[in-house]
């Protein structure tokens, strides 16, 4: 072989064991296994630690992690607090429900003190996600590649402006969701994170007391399920109560909350219109097999998790996760 075949031959090793390792853009597994090695072990064991006391966290990280890279992509942006100048994402309706920070500061403190200025908070958010789901089965649910970093811009109005609302027909639903390069596929898939988790009265009690705006029920909701809608909200305005997302499931991460969409008890309208188009309609049909819904699952966050990712020299490695540096 002569020099310029072999230096071909290690171009072409190189590129393509390059591609091998970065599935999802420049993310790859196993980012810190050089400069931090306990990265993701620290992780997992503090959520792990704050879930066994906390059933209520599972769905707060996945959340969490949603909407942050429905804003300008997976970059930890939901974390930066308001300042005297700016009303950060955690101010919008949608966010205000958030809960958790205090986990992922614990954690950032913990990697900071290992291994200074290397972990970024958005691969944090990401790994609680997918360890906090993986608690109740004691197990890795999904791979999650790291080396995100973290962005320095935070705006109320972008995470309104981004955010799918629990009122959003199916049309809206799947342009949101293509504005993010997600498929209706990821869209029904990640819908399905609404089988842990609680629903506030006000984001979904029109569907019982005003649906047309003539103090109407959404005739495509369950009347047993209304009924007992009804009697834990019992107003239109009641913005305090909440109710579970998957009806008698609510704390258990499982396929579930396609079978009780299939029984018209999906608890949001954006939950009830995955069952107005043929395409996802069909989905949900195929994630009742709970294996085949945790694959898919997992598939899907890998590719929201990928969304809009600042890599390489991009953006920076914050010291603390609620302030840029």
């Amino acid at each position: 072989m002569n020099n310029m075949s072999l230096v071909l031959v290690i171009a072409m090793v190189v590129f393509f064991g390059h591609i091998g390792d970065t599935e999802g853009g420049d993310l790859r597994k196993n980012f810190y296994k050089g400069a931090c090695p306990l990265a993701e072990e620290i992780v997992k064991n503090i959520t792990w630690k704050h879930v066994a006391t906390n059933s209520s966290l599972p769905a707060k990280f996945l959340r969490m992690h949603f909407h942050d890279c429905f804003v300008r992509g997976c970059d930890g942006s939901v974390l930066l607090d308001s300042t005297a100048n700016n009303s950060a994402e955690k101010a919008a309706i949608p966010n205000l429900s958030l809960a958790g920070f205090d986990v992922i500061d614990e954690i950032k403190e913990k990697l900071e003190e290992t291994c200074p200025g290397v972990v970024s908070c958005a691969d944090i958010v990401a790994l609680a996600a997918r360890d906090s789901v993986s608690f109740q089965f004691k197990k890795s649910m999904w791979d999650v590649l790291t080396g995100r970093r973290d962005g320095s811009i935070s705006r109320e109005s972008e995470a309104l402006s981004n955010i799918p609302s629990p009122f959003f027909n199916f049309t809206s639903l799947k342009q949101s969701f293509a504005n993010k390069s997600l498929t209706v596929h990821d869209l029904v898939v990640l819908s399905g994170g609404h089988t842990i988790g609680v629903g506030h009265c006000n984001f979904f009690s029109n569907r019982l007391y005003n649906f047309t705006g003539k103090g109407d029920q959404d005739p495509s909701l369950n009347p047993t399920y209304a009924s007992q809608l009804k009697a834990q909200c019992k107003t239109l305005s009641d913005n305090i109560t909440t109710v579970g997302m998957d009806p008698g499931s609510s704390l258990s991460f499982d396929s579930h909350y396609y079978t009780a969409l299939k029984q018209n008890q999906g608890l949001f309208q954006s939950d009830a219109a995955l069952l107005t188009n043929k395409e996802s309609s069909k989905i949900v049909e195929e994630l009742l097999d709970q294996e085949g819904f945790f694959t898919e699952f997992g598939r899907s966050m890998k590719r929201m998790g990928a969304v809009q990712v600042l890599t390489g020299s991009d953006g920076e490695i914050r010291k603390k996760c609620n302030v840029i540096n």
